[in-house]
């Protein structure tokens, strides 16, 4: 942030806090609904975050709101009798431990920037942060609005776009990102976006199924599925995927999804298959093996989709609180694109970019749910999307997906989801053209 204002060489820094301030207050009576008689305490540090917070204060006052600004250096325990506490104590600058006081139940809280007493780069606490309903992220969203414990504080976050900041390396997805997604082209055929499939066995038969599912739904025009063992019920396969044999792999599929349900010991089986392949492949559950990672001919681009757990094993380690520095660092070090699954999604590649996705649900934490985005994501680069752009995407449509399920419900679910939000997609994208 303090790159882009020493850019902003046209705009002075009180003009920087009125505008930042007036987002504030804007955001504010959204929240309240009326200012007229409604009671706001600001609590004001000594910064620009504080400044943002008395420009917001004088603006609510003006239109009728009972205004109280409080210093942080006479601060109390407890703030009562209040129906909206802006939080402007400390922002992005904040070094030192802070104690927020609490608030009485039933009043609103909105942080600017983010809640004081978080560490901006990395969600760690700096003494006791207070609870916000939502969070008024200033010109772009900060890694403590993603990553580690203070995604618990910063409740909804929300971006006021003051003219600030005009370029970025990292990012949180979000649905306009998805209307590249879909797309069909004149000279399109069933080998365009074909897909080769390693998945499945005797005791997991379901993984590769799903898998099959979600790329289906996701755009793969064919599918060349190759189980372990040869286990796999053909009649409950989509009618679309084709059963392969040998170990000779079909140049014709532009990408490949390897790992789910194979069960354990399967990266011989996978690398006698795999060793010269050169399209991207796309390694989940079972293929998650460091050493065969590594195997791999250095040419090829591959995503990994790994779990906390998986992650720990992969990286020989505890999963620590940032999973998205811990993402960028282990691309950086695998030489791949890394997607950690979670409540938060993280996606990176080699080069340190990170892309986040926040579109997760508890109706997605079910078995076979992550058979189902491999599938997706595979297909999606068959249909020639980057890989860290295709799963980054991916992941989030299997999120929005999710969120459309009823409570329980299987992951055999998702992928009639991911079609109707394509087809919806579509539609808006046609009558919007």
């Amino acid at each position: 942030m303090r790159e882009c204002e020493s850019r902003c060489v046209d705009r002075s820094v009180d003009a920087l806090v009125q505008s930042a301030g007036t987002a504030v207050a804007f955001q504010a009576l959204e929240m309240l609904g009326s200012c007229y008689g409604t009671r706001v305490a600001v609590l004001a540090g000594p910064g620009l975050n504080g400044a943002d917070g008395r420009v917001a204060g004088a603006w609510l006052k003006y239109r009728g709101a009972h205004v109280d600004v409080i210093e942080v250096s006479t601060q109390p325990a407890v703030l009562r009798g209040f129906d909206l506490v802006i939080d402007a104590a400390f922002g992005v600058g904040c070094s030192r431990p802070y104690t927020a006081p609490s608030v009485s139940s039933g009043t609103l809280v909105l942080a600017v920037d983010v809640p004081s007493g978080v560490n901006a780069d990395n969600g760690e606490f700096l003494g006791s942060p207070m609870k916000a309903d939502v969070t008024l992220a200033i010109a772009a969203a900060k890694y403590a609005h993603v990553t580690g414990p203070s995604q618990a504080f910063v409740g909804e976050v929300r971006v006021a776009d003051i003219g600030l900041v005009d370029e970025f390396r990292d990012g949180i997805i979000e649905d306009s990102d998805l209307w590249s997604l879909g797309v069909s082209h004149e000279d399109d055929h069933k080998w365009k976006h074909a897909l080769a499939v390693f998945a499945g066995s005797e005791l997991m038969s379901g993984a590769a199924e799903l898998v099959a599912r979600g790329a289906i739904a996701a755009g793969a025009s064919m599918i060349r599925l190759q189980c372990r063992e040869g286990a796999v019920d053909v009649s409950s396969l989509p009618p679309e995927v084709v059963r392969a044999t040998g170990t000779k792999f079909d140049q014709r599929c532009r990408a490949v999804v390897a790992g789910p349900g194979l069960g354990g010991g399967a990266t011989p089986w996978l690398e006698e298959r795999l060793v010269d392949v050169h399209v991207p492949i796309v390694l989940d559950a079972d293929a998650l093996d460091r050493s065969f990672l590594q195997r791999l001919a250095p040419s090829t681009s591959r995503v990994i989709t790994p779990h906390a757990g998986e992650f720990e094993r992969l990286m020989g380690g505890a999963m620590p609180s940032d999973g998205l520095a811990a993402t960028r660092q282990a691309s950086h070090d695998l030489g791949c694109v890394v997607l950690l699954k979670g409540p938060t999604t993280y996606v990176a590649e080699p080069t340190g970019t990170i892309r986040v996705v926040r579109s997760g649900t508890p109706a997605l934490a079910t078995a076979g749910s992550g058979d189902v985005l491999a599938g997706m994501i595979g297909a999606t680069i068959a249909r020639g999307h980057a890989p860290f752009v295709a799963a980054a995407l991916a992941a989030h449509l299997h999120g929005r997906a999710g969120a459309r399920m009823s409570t329980f419900a299987p992951a055999s679910e998702i992928a009639q989801e991911v079609t109707f939000l394509l087809d919806e997609i579509a539609f808006d994208r046609a009558i919007t053209q």
